[in-house]
């Protein structure tokens, strides 16, 4: 091989070279951009969420009748409720929006459509991400039984106990159903029902926590201290 194509050779790989390193260095940008970017602007956006809906609750509180009355429907991407799970944290607080879309779950807890609403006899089912966008079902997996679960709406806090979890393909959609894993079955108990991807990192599965109505506590009454009160060590 003469020097001149020795030259171009080399020139060759290392353009090469550079080109996959600034192929590399951009992919960590996109990675930590997904990771941690995401996870700044979501927090920010719910937060502000969940403020907005505590002042409107509070002003309905003390409203009139109509003012507190429960919409029959809720509109598709709106919140209309706050999920709170002390075992995540006693600063823990997510909105909770109709839908469970891509963007909606860009801005908190997603309802699926079609199912219960808070409190009611049936499956109350609420999905959310696990990683990025403020990854509000980060620690899912921490939950354990008996841990509740509180749904804060404009009329009600509904507590709920968590019963069990599962982990399923997320083709196995029964895990929303009326009476969860039992299509077809006609509900009488009141269920929660939280779905968020599964491992971390990864949407080869889904991790569901289920949780049963224990009471519900009219909003004019306030909500017992306790309730929100984090597990004890080792508990």
């Amino acid at each position: 091989m003469s020097s001149g194509a020795a030259r171009a050779g080399r020139w060759v790989l290392g353009l090469a070279g550079d080109v996959f390193v600034t192929a590399g260095l951009l992919l960590l940008l996109f990675v930590g951009w997904q990771l941690w970017w995401t996870d700044v602007t979501a927090n920010r956006v719910q937060d502000d969420t969940v403020h907005a809906l505590t002042r409107d609750f509070a002003s309905g509180a003390s409203g009139s009748a109509a003012a507190n009355r429960v919409p029959a429907a809720v509109p598709f991407g709106k919140a209309f409720a706050i999920v709170r799970i002390p075992r995540l944290g006693a600063d823990y607080a997510r909105p909770v929006l109709e839908g469970t879309s891509r963007d909606i779950l860009m801005d908190g807890v997603g309802h699926y459509t079609g199912t219960a609403r808070p409190g009611a006899v049936g499956n109350f089912a609420i999905a959310g991400h696990r990683t990025t966008y403020g990854r509000p079902f980060h620690d899912i997996d921490l939950l354990r039984a008996g841990d509740k679960v509180v749904i804060e709406t404009r009329t009600e806090f509904h507590v709920y106990a968590v019963k069990r979890h599962v982990i399923v393909a997320p083709t196995e959609v029964d895990v929303i159903a009326p009476v969860p894993q039992k299509v077809g079955t006609r509900p009488t108990q009141r269920w929660l029902t939280m779905t968020a991807c599964h491992p971390k990192y990864s949407a080869a599965q889904r991790y569901v926590v289920f949780a049963e109505l224990v009471r519900s506590y009219p909003r004019a009454a306030g909500l017992p201290a306790d309730v929100l009160a984090a597990p004890k060590a080792g508990a």
